[in-house]
């Protein structure tokens, strides 16, 4: 008999999702009637997406460590700024062709995760130790290569892969009518994913959310994508690094939920000697983990210094922890085994908004920075006390 997931666990299986929701709200309140703008003016919405672009790049690479077992990458911050400096270096001084060295860094970044994993995964030094290391090696040579100072700029050739906008047109008519048009087909796409998604449970006798749920979520998303995109496309247009985003999130969603490997991580998350006596080459997960979070890095990298027009010796200062923070806020589990993509998208968002919300009402930035520190106490702690109740009622 099929079971229908009860509107508790719906709703708690989207607390993040809800509390980004009300916290955009809020803020858009209190800046309305501070009279400091709107949270929702096109040309924010788009600042936004660029401004934590690389965060939603490394929260999803972070999510993948987190998953194999609570590991964390305290490294990631210092091969941004490396393989930012090494990007600018060649650039910029040697004016090499910069398909070349895109490919070279992207190289250079999984080389460094091969690294880590090496060391983590086959000779079994602890993942905080070998990243830890790994944070001052690459940050001095980082220091070594730009010789301590900024390098800018970069050819516009390059930046507007990381800046630019589609469609490439001043006619804001089209600007417009593209953008809407887009996401009203991926609404489409969506919709129809969902459906047929839901048709195939009830086929296989799985358990369902009911009807009235279904309908909520297929009509509420859609139209959160269709109220953001009116507002893209009130400005420029859809921004390209939305568009590699979107590419990374759903390649990264399908390996995890829908491939062998992916679903590896999880069985060692939950217990990985368990995992190891079932036959999983755990070794060889764990330095894929590594290795994909030297790729996801050194991507971030090409995108910063896109945004930034320049590679600067200080590029990349806690970019570790803000991925580290949107991944527990968006559900992961600190001790592994638990976590989503999109939730850690939902982390990476709820951050962004959180810190332009602030910014935009003038607050301090040593305030931010507390506020953000008792955000993430408050989404690990929920996530133990959720668990010690789960076990507690068995």
């Amino acid at each position: 008999m099929l079971n229908t997931l009860s509107i508790k666990s719906i709703l708690k299986k989207n607390t993040m999702f809800i509390a980004l929701i009300a916290l955009m709200i809020l803020f858009h309140a209190l800046i309305s009637f501070a009279d400091s703008g709107s949270l929702f003016a096109p040309t924010n919405i788009s600042n936004i997406i660029s401004q934590n672009s690389y965060v939603v790049i490394l929260a999803t690479g972070m999510l993948l460590c987190i998953l194999s077992g609570g590991n964390i990458d305290l490294s990631i911050g210092s091969i941004v700024a490396l393989i930012g400096a090494l990007a600018a270096h060649l650039i910029i001084l040697l004016h090499w062709n910069i398909y070349v060295v895109m490919i070279l860094c992207l190289l250079a970044g999984t080389a460094i995760g091969a690294w880590h994993g090496f060391w983590i995964a086959y000779i079994r030094i602890p993942a905080f130790i070998v990243t830890l290391a790994g944070m001052l090696l690459w940050r001095g040579v980082a220091l070594i290569i730009l010789n301590g100072l900024t390098l800018s700029p970069f050819p516009e050739n390059y930046l507007r892969y990381f800046t630019g906008f589609i469609p490439i047109t001043k006619d804001k008519g089209l600007i417009f009518s593209v953008t809407v048009g887009t996401a009203i087909l991926c609404c489409l796409i969506f919709i129809a994913k969902e459906i047929v998604q839901r048709i195939q449970k009830k086929q296989k006798a799985y358990s369902t959310e009911s009807f009235g749920i279904f309908l909520i979520r297929i009509i509420l998303i859609p139209a959160i994508v269709l109220f953001l995109a009116t507002l893209l496309g009130r400005h420029k247009g859809i921004p390209v690094i939305l568009i590699l985003l979107t590419v990374v999130v759903l390649v990264y969603t399908y390996i995890t939920q829908n491939t062998v490997p992916g679903r590896y991580l999880y069985a060692m998350g939950g217990n990985e000697r368990a995992a190891k006596l079932s036959g999983i080459d755990t070794n060889k997960a764990l330095f894929f983990v590594y290795v994909n979070m030297g790729f996801l890095s050194a991507l971030a990298a090409l995108v910063c210094v896109g945004r930034f027009n320049s590679a600067a010796p200080t590029a990349g200062m806690n970019y570790e922890l803000d991925a580290i923070g949107s991944c527990f806020i968006g559900g992961a589990s600190a001790y592994g085994g638990t976590g989503t993509v999109g939730g850690a998208v939902v982390g990476a968002i709820f951050m962004g908004v959180l810190n332009n919300g602030m910014s935009i009402l003038g607050i301090d930035s040593n305030w931010q920075k507390a506020v953000k520190g008792l955000v993430l106490l408050a989404a690990v702690a929920f996530d133990v006390l959720s668990k010690r109740r789960e076990k507690s009622s068995v």
